[in-house]
């Protein structure tokens, strides 16, 4: 993943430049974490990066393939093929079992019912919530609605996984178990890109990004 040049500004006749030409290689099988206050553009980059938004101007590549000028519908196709999200408010749809939330990005890919239920089972399974798949999201707690919309974010066979504060509404202990997913993930080959504000959590990474006011203020790269 190649990003050069990026800006982002919001608004049309007040306008505000959220990020300001950064420029950035991810490479694959990174763990890679940004790091920064509100309103920094921590987000907004993971945004873009993930293909959720797109910048107002510079270039972004992934697989080499330039996505920055990419109609939505291509756009849509390509973030189903190559990422998984999590987020920090879960976004699991109420009236669904979990079973049926990790199914949903396979209906939309078309794939057979059982071949899309037994992936969900395995993937429930893998996220340590067996027995739980027909629950619905307000019968599960924090953490294990968290684990879902990992499970969820699995569902496609995702390359790179993309986490805004994913352990952001959850207590110590479940936000510990969240992470512990996320780092398996990681070492079994897939690419992290995670947005936090929490510094105690860089441990985890093999590449942290400081930003502040739309600007990488740092990048490290640090040894696994």
């Amino acid at each position: 993943m190649d990003a050069k040049k990026i800006c982002r500004i919001f608004g049309t006749d007040v306008k505000t430049k959220v990020l300001n030409d950064v420029n950035l290689k991810i490479y694959e099988k990174e763990f890679v974490m940004i790091l920064g206050p509100s309103g920094c553009g921590k987000t907004t980059l993971m945004n873009i990066l993930g293909l959720l938004d797109t910048p107002s101007s510079g270039k972004l590549y992934i697989n080499n393939k330039l996505t920055s000028n990419m109609a939505e519908s291509e756009r849509a196709v390509f973030r189903r093929k190559i990422g998984g999200f999590i987020f920090q408010q879960f976004h699991l749809i109420n009236t669904l079992t979990a079973l049926q939330n990790v199914e949903l990005p396979m209906v939309l890919d078309n794939l057979e019912t059982e071949t899309r239920t037994q992936r969900a089972m395995r993937l429930l399974n893998l996220v340590g919530l067996k027995g739980k798949e027909h629950n619905r999201p307000s019968q599960l707690s924090g953490g294990q609605q968290q684990r879902v919309a990992i499970a969820r974010a699995l569902s496609n066979k995702p390359k790179i996984l993309f986490a805004d504060e994913p352990t952001g509404n959850l207590d110590s202990v479940s936000g510990k178990q969240v992470m512990k997913l996320i780092k398996e993930l990681h070492d079994q080959g897939i690419t992290v890109i995670m947005v936090t504000h929490d510094s105690t959590l860089l441990k985890y990474a093999t590449k942290v990004i400081k930003m502040k006011d739309g600007l990488i203020e740092e990048l490290l790269q640090r040894d696994e």
